[in-house]
């Protein structure tokens, strides 16, 4: 066991020291305030505090991991081996910075509590993080960090054990819209039909005429297909449906609809069915609540796994209403326009609330890729050069590698055969 010396144990302390030392490098650790102790100790220990106690591995803390409530904290970027870190420490420190403040920094979404303008969906700007505007948003530093700390580690104890991490992908099938014309109910169609007859949208019209008629399928619904995919190639994959009624951001197919549910039901028989939460539900735990509830009547059995409409988390309120609405895992943790890791890892973890100085029963699964972000491509060597690059980071790390695909998306066939490409994505990068 590793024993970890501190001059004060806080929440802050603990829950990053077992994300960097458990989650993801697999070290059985323990925590000391005693000299005596730490000094008895006979097997791998290191000191994080101020000053060493004696020639130990000592990483000098920043105050951060001490504090309480948000402060106003200068940061300054600082290099280690080609890697960008921050919160540098003295010379006499093991590691040139404080890996385990800058790890909470990220983690705990600090920087979202400051002061910034949000976008016109309540969400918080990309370009506004620290990882943006320094040019790591596209590299896991957390994991990266965690693992040049592991290599140190094992310079100063050859012998000390720990649990080697395994690469892994997860595919996100997000299903705001299940349908573009069918199961829609007779007077949605007539408008939307008037509608595009009106604004001259003649594909759309013909679209809508042949799926009504029954000449063609609905060009959204390729579940068969996703599903064949994803049992040939052993796809772990998580489908979010969106249960909930009609309103001006939430246009999905009606919840009475007897074919949606038996659409649920089917892609339940395969994959994990978990709930799109609704627009209208963002700031109303009552409404995510019987949202959950009825996706739950319809599988007959509990649904554990969240996702916010257009990625919105408004920190903290967003987690804490999914814990109050006994969700156990949320997979919004990204951004929809720019690839990369919004908090620094490719590695699940538990959302710490700064507020209450907790960390919430809620675990997060980071994504690193919206397909959404993959629009501004300008051809499809290119697309796949973008996908190509963000997956060999999160290989290097051996971490979990997390796309979010959307139904809606996958149903066009402009610019891109997106149906093609998510099939390229899955069969390639399940490895």
């Amino acid at each position: 066991m590793l024993l970890i010396y501190t001059h004060k144990i806080t929440p802050r302390f603990t829950y990053t020291m077992r994300q960097v030392f458990t989650k993801i490098l697999g070290i059985e650790i323990g925590f000391t305030t005693k000299v005596e102790d730490f000094i008895k100790h006979t097997d791998e220990k290191i000191t994080y505090t101020k000053q060493p106690l004696q020639n130990e591995f000592f990483v000098r803390s920043n105050d951060l991991m001490f504090e309480q409530g948000i402060n106003d904290i200068q940061i300054q970027i600082v290099d280690w081996n080609g890697t960008p870190c921050f919160f540098p420490t003295g010379e006499r420190s093991a590691i040139p910075f404080d890996v385990f403040a800058a790890s909470f920094y990220l983690l705990s979404r600090y920087e979202e509590y400051l002061p910034h303008v949000k976008d016109l969906h309540g969400r918080f700007s990309p370009k506004d993080s620290i990882a943006y505007q320094n040019d790591f948003l596209q590299t896991p530093v957390i994991d990266i960090w965690a693992l040049k700390l592991l290599d140190s580690l094992k310079e100063r104890f050859p012998e000390m054990k720990y649990k080697k991490r395994s690469y892994n992908f997860t595919s996100v099938v997000d299903v705001t819209t299940s349908h573009a014309y069918a199961h829609r109910g007779v007077f949605r169609g007539i408008a939307a039909f008037l509608y595009d007859v009106g604004t001259f949208k003649l594909k759309r019209v013909w679209q809508r005429m042949t799926v009504g008629l029954k000449l063609r399928q609905d060009p959204y619904d390729n579940f068969t297909k996703l599903v064949t995919w994803h049992r040939s190639h052993k796809i772990k994959s998580v489908f979010f449906f969106q249960f909930a009624d009609y309103s001006k951001y939430d246009k999905n197919v009606s919840t009475n609809s007897n074919s949606f549910k038996s659409l649920i039901k089917y892609i339940a028989d395969y994959s994990t069915v978990a709930l799109g939460a609704s627009y209208s539900s963002f700031k109303d735990i009552d409404l995510l609540k019987k949202e959950k509830k009825n996706l739950q009547n319809v599988i007959n059995r509990p649904v554990n796994y969240s996702r916010m409409r257009y990625n919105r988390v408004d920190i903290p309120e967003t987690y804490r209403n999914l814990v109050a609405a006994e969700f156990t895992d949320d997979f919004t943790m990204g951004y929809t326009h720019e690839i990369g890791f919004r908090a620094g890892t490719c590695t699940p973890f538990y959302f710490y609330d700064i507020p209450l100085e907790l960390q919430q029963p809620i675990r997060l699964h980071p994504f690193a890729l919206h397909d959404y972000a993959l629009l501004s491509s300008m051809s499809e060597s290119e697309l796949m050069r973008k996908i190509n690059t963000i997956y060999t980071e999160v290989k290097t790390v051996k971490g979990s590698f997390v796309t979010v695909s959307s139904n809606e998306l996958i149903g066009t066939n402009e610019k891109f055969n997106w149906l093609q490409i998510y099939k390229n994505l899955i069969e390639t990068y399940n490895v």
